[in-house]
């Protein structure tokens, strides 16, 4: 399948035609050709958003959110083209990419039900006869930098929201993921938004780094967001501070699911496996750390193991299956190099552990103790580590041992206990006996310390895509002191 770079509205190659491959994380068969857009590219797709951003940003806000709904819905015409691109691109299961798909229809719903609030007010004044007032405008080209893992969901994120707010778009599309990206910009040309509001750019992994710093050098470009690893985001933001650009980063995780002693032991049990084997593992808010009171370890671990031995694993392509394929063969490489730290150091598997190419088997382990790896990097696999604690005040001090803060969850019977300790948790998300892996359109969505800053989602996406200014009419004469 080949890609090309989308660019006012049209499908353009690359520059001297160049392309760069993506393969089957399985097979290892080419599965996309994609145009390498080099850095001339990259301006050319910058300057077409700076000249539709006139135009695109004067339209009122019943028309945007009529093409923004009329995106919506074609995206959900597609949802079969969507999923086939992403089993392709990433092994990913039919249910997680129709869940993507249905969940990025949903975000573009939001963002155009978001156009008629895109507000202000009037402001006391000391002086009299002067009407002061804040309004929100447009910022301008936003660049908009999207992951491979959730691409429909993160890919629209990315974009959705600024559209709505009368900016226009520059989509980096992920280098693993390129037809997926590309076929976002696709739905949006197709709604009948004019050429240059949205612009989509692929390219080859080698050329990340000068074609970001192109775009975010860009005069045109005002706001860019990110999300993907905390390695790049630093990259990301040290680029825009140099250029003195607000930028929105949401980072990696290392969610806690705190399960207290008077916790529901079943219901945390399909929380836990859900939030720690959905996407295999492969999502920022995936549960990496269960944080288990002793009291009720042992029937905790024994019944999470059995859910896990529970759940199919196999090739996506080959039917449904719970469990489907990681990414690549270096990052399935790097779980199991985790996982036998851990067991090196003292940690015990109770079930999984297997590899097959890049497929692993849903992997419960048990003990895991802040001596070892796994406890403190983001595993990004289906891995259940299992911490087991004495107290509140224990769990409460596990959760917030690391450098991430983006979700959190607990279980317990006794929800003043449970709000008392998620207040006391150092996350931008905490769930109350529900799981770590949880998002809405609606809802304001992001991380502290190394998992980034800024929201995404609802009124808290206007305030990150639009520019607050103060304005002023004086409606009688000024003394002045000369």
């Amino acid at each position: 399948m080949e890609t090309m770079l989308l660019i006012d509205n049209a499908d353009v190659a690359a520059q001297h035609g160049a392309t760069f491959l993506r393969r089957h994380p399985i097979s290892d068969a080419v599965v996309t050709t994609a145009a390498a857009a080099t850095v001339a590219d990259a301006r050319a797709a910058a300057d077409a958003g700076a000249k539709a951003l006139p135009e695109w940003s004067a339209i009122g806000p019943t028309e945007r959110r009529r093409l923004l709904m009329k995106a919506a819905d074609i995206m959900d015409a597609r949802t079969d083209l969507f999923v086939q691109a992403m089993r392709d691109e990433i092994g990913a299961t039919s249910a997680w990419a129709a869940f993507n798909t249905r969940l990025a229809a949903g975000l573009i719903r939001e963002a155009a039900a978001l156009t008629t609030q895109i507000g202000g007010e009037v402001i006391p004044s000391d002086r009299p006869g002067c009407l002061a007032m804040s309004v929100r405008e447009p910022a301008g080209v936003v660049l908009g930098i999207a992951p491979w893992n959730a691409p429909l969901i993160l890919g629209v994120r990315a974009v959705a929201m600024p559209l709505a707010c009368g900016n226009t778009v520059v989509m980096k599309a992920s280098e693993i993921t390129p037809r997926t990206h590309r076929m976002i910009g696709e739905v949006f040309r197709d709604a009948g938004l004019k050429p240059g509001v949205i612009n989509v750019v692929t390219n080859a992994p080698a050329d990340a780094g000068a074609i970001v710093e192109a775009l975010i050098a860009h005069p045109a470009v005002r706001r860019i967001n990110f999300t993907g690893s905390t390695r790049v985001g630093r990259i990301i933001a040290e680029t825009a501070g140099r250029y003195l650009k607000p930028v929105l980063l949401e980072l990696g995780g290392k969610a806690p699911l705190l399960i207290l002693d008077d916790a529901d032991i079943d219901e945390a049990v399909n929380a836990a496996a859900f939030g720690a084997f959905m996407n295999q593992g492969q999502i920022c808010m995936s549960t990496e750390r269960i944080v288990v009171h002793a009291s009720i370890a042992d029937a905790f671990v024994e019944r999470l193991a059995a859910k896990a031995r529970s759940l199919s694993t196999g090739d996506p392509r080959q039917g449904d299956v719970a469990i489907g394929s990681l990414v690549g063969r270096e990052p399935a490489e790097r779980v199991m190099a985790l996982l036998a730290d851990a067991v090196a150091n003292g940690a015990v598997v109770q079930c999984g552990g297997a590899l097959d190419g890049t497929i692993m088997q849903a992997t419960v382990i048990d003990q895991v103790a802040p001596s070892m790896k796994l406890y403190h990097e983001e595993s990004f696999g289906p891995l259940a580590s299992i911490v087991r604690v004495n107290s509140d005040d224990e769990a409460v001090a596990v959760a917030n041992d690391t450098e991430y803060g983006l979700s959190a969850a607990i279980f317990t019977r006794d929800i003043a206990r449970g709000l008392g300790l998620a207040k006391r948790i150092k996350s931008g998300i905490c769930h109350i006996n529900g799981p770590t892996v949880h998002d809405e359109a609606q809802m304001p969505f992001g991380g502290t310390k190394a998992s980034g800053y800024g929201r995404f989602g609802g009124k808290a996406g206007i305030d990150q895509f639009t520019e607050l200014r103060w304005i002023t009419i004086e409606t009688k004469p000024v003394h002045y002191p000369f």
